[in-house]
């Protein structure tokens, strides 16, 4: 158990100085609009494409792990969507419901996975990005257009068309066709592309705590409450659930449920604002989503080395 708090402990510290760095003013508002877009089109794809493209995929379970992961996704999706008549909440923050349900915080898997999971996990997590960020983002945009409230929506094929161009998703089947064809990472450009990938983690999650917003945490109220209780808790169970039943065993296990037991990203308030939802209940979804995964985090990684 100490092991497992003294390796993320270093995840959440870095979360906490990102916010407390914005806060004290310490670098420019400017920076951290850049340091984001540097994280998201340049380190993380670095990282994921030089990941997959030297794992042993091979080695691993591959319809076990899309099946656990999808299959948490569609049923999360379902119980929320069940849930609609009881939330009494708007359409518009009935869609930011949806998101806060399905959508993961992908820096912080990958670091999580890095600090417990070594490169195994991390190739595991790799692919549940591949997974996952096509799969949530359409259905996101979906229940935005049909539950968010503006009439100037951009075009949902728009939206999906920029799903597809996601530079996360494009690392990852990039660095798979590679690992597939043989190549691997090519000389010159495969270590410098391992070398920018180890910025991505700090940088990325220095711009998770930076984007948090406690005014909008205070706010929170039932609806968030059981949205947390929903991604924290109930996801990773029927992940775990259905790794078990799918025959996945310890580092692919570790490796979905804690990917399943994610807070919210923070890319789902952007979607919130431009497509009609409420935009301030997923500033609060995301802000508690996160400060409560610094707690129930480290107690899934137990559960999950326990099994």
């Amino acid at each position: 158990m100490i092991a497992i708090l003294s390796a993320l402990l270093p995840t959440f510290a870095l979360i906490v100085l990102g916010y407390v760095l914005r806060q004290r003013n310490f670098l420019p508002d400017t920076f951290w609009p850049g340091a984001e877009k540097l994280t998201y089109f340049v380190t993380f794809p670095a990282l994921l494409f030089s990941n997959t493209a030297k794992a042993d995929l091979g080695s691993l379970p591959l319809l076990g792990i899309a099946g656990a992961m999808l299959g948490t996704i569609a049923i999360c999706t379902a119980l929320i969507i069940a849930s609609k008549p009881v939330l009494k909440v708007s359409p518009a923050a009935f869609s930011s419901l949806v998101q806060g349900a399905i959508r993961p915080n992908t820096y912080i898997g990958l670091a999580v996975a890095a600090a417990l999971l070594g490169t195994q996990g991390l190739t595991v997590t790799a692919l549940c990005v591949a997974l996952v960020v096509p799969t949530v983002n359409v259905i996101s945009v979906l229940a935005c257009a049909h539950w968010g409230e503006n009439d100037r929506k951009p075009g949902i094929l728009s939206l999906l068309r920029d799903v597809i161009k996601n530079p996360l998703l494009m690392a990852c089947v990039l660095g798979s066709l590679f690992n597939v064809a043989g190549v691997g990472l090519p000389p010159i450009i495969g270590p410098f592309l391992e070398v920018l990938g180890r910025a991505a983690l700090p940088i990325g999650l220095l711009a998770v705590g930076a984007g948090l917003d406690l005014a909008a945490a205070g706010r929170a109220g039932l609806p968030v409450g059981i949205s947390s209780l929903g991604k924290l808790v109930i996801s990773p169970a029927i992940a775990a659930g259905l790794c078990i039943v799918l025959g996945l065993q310890s580092v692919e296990l570790a490796a979905v449920v804690l990917y399943a037991a994610l807070p919210c990203s923070a890319s789902a308030y952007v979607l919130a604002r431009l497509m009609g939802g409420d935009a301030q209940m997923m500033a609060s979804i995301i802000t508690v989503h996160t400060l409560l995964a610094i707690v129930t985090m480290p107690i899934i990684a137990i559960l999950t080395h326990a099994v």
